[in-house]
């Protein structure tokens, strides 16, 4: 066995912060072993605790001590020595957890692509007060990419999810409102047009909104993207995923005034016409409304309030905080679509209950009543 002459380097206290230790899991691993062309990359801004994201996955990075020193070495022209770089007494351990998305809303905000705003302006005042339009600055994919803590198919996912178009390599929320109408005048377009929904021509369908209804076909393509499949010119519809947001659009009128449960549905699948109408279903909802026994009429009947989860707050302890304001106690299958969108998944979401939340159990099943008590 040969002997090895260890030294300071002399540059140790210009290399200390140099040097980091990723433990990475077995899912990493496998990722790193298998594909030729992985990418592991660190995303966060300076004032932010950094996140290491995969092609499809975000981490945080969690810092463990050891308790054993590791020395980081380089070896030198003389092959008996090497140079001590640093002394290293913790790793990173890469945790799963959920894309940092939350700051896309607020740079996006004022750019919502409404019926007739083609161009990305806003109306503003002159020297004098005149009302002038300007051009906004623009906000690209690549610019959320570089700013945003998430996975580019995480940051897919999220455009998707939250309706942003791409429009002229611009993001773009699309009006909640205007997104329900073009979903409708798809529906018909399919039947006045003798289209099957399982392989309409795109370009058929984006012709006749376009001619008919003056929606800019790339709007059309890219609604079709978000509620199904387009391949080879051809979009296969999700049925129950179009249905659903018919049904959102519809109940996002009654934030403040509630709709009896029979009545909407009526409203629901006047909306989505005689083909669908078979696939309306009240728990195809479930996390954009609240329900209460009507108080109107001798028979039982739910009337049903809007009320979206995906404008509560992100941070679990005030996302409970503002449940638990609005309905002091709530059945287990009732919170837990308000909790979806805040968890990586079922053992997640468990242990945030656990957290928050008391369980009770009676004739009636389990119910979640707040831990904080209330002032």
């Amino acid at each position: 066995m040969s002997n090895i002459n260890l030294k300071f380097g002399r540059n140790i206290t210009k290399d200390a912060g140099a040097f980091r230790l990723l433990e990475l899991p077995p899912e990493l691993c496998k990722l790193v072993e298998e594909s030729t062309n992985a990418k592991l990359t660190i995303r966060g801004q300076p004032d932010e605790d950094a996140v290491l994201c995969t092609p499809e996955r975000t981490y945080s990075l969690r810092s463990v001590v050891l308790s054993n020193s590791v020395l980081v070495v380089t070896p030198t022209s003389n092959p008996q020595d090497v140079v001590i770089r640093r002394q290293i007494h913790e790793i990173l351990e890469p945790v799963p957890c959920l894309p940092r998305l939350q700051k896309l809303s607020t740079l996006l905000r004022g750019r919502e692509y409404d019926e007739g705003h083609e161009e990305d302006e806003e109306i503003g005042e002159d020297e004098e007060g005149r009302p002038v339009s300007f051009k906004k600055p623009r906000f690209t994919y690549d610019d959320a990419r570089g700013i945003l803590q998430a996975s580019d198919f995480e940051l897919e996912k999220c455009l998707k999810d939250r309706r942003i178009l791409v429009l002229n390599g611009c993001l773009r929320p699309i009006a909640p409102s205007h997104l329900t109408t073009v979903l409708e005048i798809l529906l018909n377009a399919l039947v006045s047009l003798s289209l099957s929904h399982e392989n309409a021509p795109v370009e058929d369908l984006a012709a006749s909104l376009q001619e008919e209804h003056d929606i800019n076909r790339d709007i059309t393509r890219q609604v079709m993207q978000w509620f199904g499949e387009v391949a080879d010119n051809l979009w296969k519809m999700d049925v129950e995923a179009t249905v659903r947001e018919v049904g959102i659009g519809i109940l996002r009128a009654h934030r403040h005034d509630s709709i009896l449960e029979p009545q909407f549905l009526q409203k629901w699948k006047v909306a989505v016409g005689d083909t669908f109408e078979s696939k309306v279903d009240i728990k195809l909802l479930s996390g954009n409304y609240l329900s209460r026994m009507s108080e109107l009429g001798d028979a039982p009947v739910f009337e049903l309030l809007y009320f979206p989860s995906s404008t509560l707050p992100s941070d679990p302890a005030a996302r409970f905080a503002d449940l638990f304001l609005t309905r002091p106690r709530w059945k287990a299958e009732e919170i837990t679509p308000f909790l979806a969108d805040i968890v990586v998944d079922a053992k997640d979401r468990d242990r945030l209950l656990l957290k928050h939340a008391r369980a009770i159990t009676n004739s009636e099943g389990v119910w979640y009543t707040t831990r904080v008590q209330m002032q």
